[in-house]
């Protein structure tokens, strides 16, 4: 009995021990999650919050800071007034609180009440002369909820719908929109509603934000995004519009009008004079070019500049710079994500068509890491999040002419101090068509180069996102390294950061080059002698998925096992039931009853190929994905087990395309590598 104590001490400590060198996943939920707030009008104080998951109780705590850039110090400062502070200005913040506004003018020392009423409200955004708000809140304008519909009947759960979007994302429509209010503060003035009676959204669904909307600089008026189509003519287009908003004359002008794509983040020049914001050429493709614009304030929705047209890659996010010389901004960049700046046009030609002078693209950073976003500038140095494969988001200060970057957050470093971390390259693969693909690698912490190790091919979704130095708490490849897998993360077809032909040539194409691109990454990272290639495995979500189900029919047994996560299976059941139809009508080309049919239908449908599978395959699908809606992990496990092929379904009945609730995310995981256990 000694002897089985002893044994079980012993195998506790080294699992205690095996925790505290490598990842796990409760570990990676409990990792700290920053994000900036903002900086102080001197520029010389980033705010931050600092969010702990406590994965037991699926709660979480959030703390704010703030650092001053401008002491060598670089002390962090906790704030702990529990307000969510929405604006800091010279002298006077703002910030909210269940349904108030407050204004204080002593650096939030002291807080006096604004306005009260702020009931439901989802975005709040002080007009710079402080004498208006304006905010966001749901309105109904089309009744689709029988309990609207017949009000006398306050027990029925029906729903009833003539049009589309009849869902989106992972919500039911119930016939109300996010609308756009105005608010005279000094006058303790009535809300108006300035898009009244109008069934669209602002900001956009289901991911827009703050970023939709900004107040002029001379508060005369604000801009906001907004997509104003209805039904059908919605599911189809991605063409949002930028429209000014006139206090004075109430009267509503669309700045971009005849621009056919995304138009998205407005933002003021300093000074008032220019307006920027990101947008797309064509109607429908959500992973076009991402180009910046900056439009002349003294001719709006006519003296309209694109600063990147002549630049090979897309546009992610961006700032001015104080002086409004010059706009930084972040994109993709050979697998990862960097920090670039270009001049801004200060003054417009006749034809309002060209700048004077050759603005050109410069990169300011470069490394194995991501930029993922940029508060803001202190005298020479941009406050920027960066991440890369083996760290979590932190603030960094970036020099803006050297690159030279210094950490200015420290959230996790304890955590990371006793975890080993995992070896990345980038390494070229030559496709079966000739072209240069960049690889990522990543190796198990302490890796022998004389062992042999099982390896990951990692799909990627999107199916145009970028593979880049990410940090993700659910497809996170440190962990998987630390199960003792190398993962084989390829950049293929469809890849922004490899130019904007690269990104474009996988629509339409899904099954064809992108998977030879797959396939030709496996083959020749297989070729080291570490790699064991009798326990390959495949694994993805989304187009990740997808992929993972149409190589399952056409690995000519090169895979021992797979994973798909919310992956489209059968693209005609898909075409009838996801929601934004614009994304199968540009990447499959149609629906299926096109005539001729659209040739992904038969070439390219993974469905179509169950014949030919022949290794166990595990299947997860959240129940409130409407993207990828549940019946197509549904059919897939129930092709696998019919067809005779050993298969597991995880089933998350309360995720939508992602996981969002801590223990579900550690199931996944768990599950993850208990699968992987048993079959490679």
């Amino acid at each position: 009995m000694k002897r089985t104590f002893l044994c079980v001490f012993l195998f506790s400590a080294l699992c205690r021990l095996h925790a505290q060198d490598h990842m796990t996943p409760e570990l990676l939920w409990s990792l700290k999650r920053v994000n900036v707030e903002g900086m102080s009008p001197d520029k010389k104080h980033v705010y931050f919050s600092s969010k702990l998951v406590d994965w037991k109780t699926e709660t979480s705590t959030v703390s704010h800071y703030k650092i001053n850039i401008a002491d060598d110090q670089q002390t962090k400062v906790a704030i702990t007034d529990g307000k969510k502070i929405i604006e800091r200005r010279e002298g006077i913040w703002y910030a909210t609180d269940d349904n108030t506004l407050y204004k204080s003018e002593d650096k939030g020392d002291t807080w006096n009440v604004v306005y009260n009423g702020l009931t439901d409200v989802d975005n709040v955004w002080v007009s710079p002369n402080g004498k208006y708000m304006a905010y966001s809140k749901e309105v109904l304008i089309k009744p689709e909820l029988g309990t609207d519909k017949y009000p006398d009947l306050p027990k029925t759960t029906a729903k009833v719908y003539t049009d589309l979007n009849y869902r989106h994302w992972d919500t039911w429509e119930d016939g109300k929109f996010s609308h756009i209010f105005v608010v005279p503060l000094k006058e303790n003035g009535k809300a108006k509603d300035i898009m009244e009676g109008e069934p669209y959204d602002s900001p956009q669904k289901p991911f827009g934000g703050s970023e939709d909307l900004a107040w002029a600089p001379d508060s005369k008026g604000l801009v906001y995004v907004c997509k104003k189509k209805y039904g059908k003519e919605y599911a189809q287009s991605t063409n949002t519009d930028i429209y000014y908003y006139n206090i004075a004359t109430g009267n509503t002008t669309d700045y971009t009008a005849g621009m056919m794509g995304y138009d998205t983040q407005p933002v003021f020049s300093p000074d008032g004079t220019r307006l920027a914001w990101t947008s797309m050429a064509h109607d429908g493709f959500e992973s076009d070019k991402n180009d910046l614009y900056v439009m002349d304030m003294g001719h709006p929705g006519v003296a309209k500049i694109n600063v990147t047209e002549d630049w090979d890659g897309a546009v992610n996010s961006f700032v001015w710079s104080n002086t409004g010389a010059t706009l930084y901004f972040t994109a993709a960049w050979k697998g990862t994500e960097q920090l670039f700046e270009v001049p801004a046009p200060a003054s417009f030609m006749a034809k309002h068509n060209r700048v004077e002078g050759n603005a050109k693209v410069h990169r300011i950073t470069n490394g194995k890491f991501d930029i993922t976003g940029i508060a803001g500038q202190y005298d020479n140095e941009l406050v920027v999040s960066r991440t890369d494969m083996n760290h979590a988001t932190e603030l960094y200060a970036v020099n803006d002419e050297t690159g030279k970057m210094h950490q200015l957050t420290h959230e996790n470093d304890e955590t990371y101090s006793h975890i080993k971390m995992s070896k990345t390259v980038l390494r070229t693969v030559l496709t079966t068509d000739g072209k240069k693909m960049g690889v990522w690698v990543v190796y198990p912490p302490d890796f022998d180069s004389t062992k042999k190790y099982p390896t990951l091919l990692y799909c990627q979704g999107g199916p145009q996102s970028a593979l880049t130095q990410f940090y993700s708490i659910r497809w996170n490849f440190q962990l998987m390294a630390a199960n003792g897998y190398i993962i084989v993360a390829p950049n293929r077809r469809g890849m922004p950061g490899w130019g904007v032909k690269w990104n474009a040539d996988i629509s339409k194409d899904w099954g064809g080059q992108p998977m030879q691109d797959y396939l030709s990454a496996i083959d020749e990272v297989s070729k080291e002698s570490y790699v064991d290639k009798n326990r390959l495995g495949c694994v993805g979500a989304s187009y990740g998925g997808y992929s993972v189900y149409m190589l399952a029919g056409m690995h000519n047994n090169r895979f021992k096992t797979f994973i798909a996560h919310d992956g489209l299976f059968d693209l005609k059941s898909w075409y009838g039931t996801t929601e934004e139809i614009w994304f199968p009508n540009w990447d499959v080309n149609g629906p299926y009853w096109k005539n001729p049919q659209p040739v992904s239908y038969e070439k390219f449908n993974p469905s179509n190929f169950v014949n030919k599978w022949t290794a166990p395959i595990m299947i997860v699908q959240g129940g409130l994905d409407y993207r990828v809606p549940v019946e197509q992990g549904l059919e897939a496990f129930q092709a696998a087990q019919l067809h005779g092929i050993k298969s597991k379904l995880l089933y998350l009945p309360n995720e939508n395309h992602w996981v969002l609730h801590p223990q579900n995310g550690i199931a996944w995981q768990r599950e993850f590598f208990k699968w992987l256990d048993e079959t490679l």
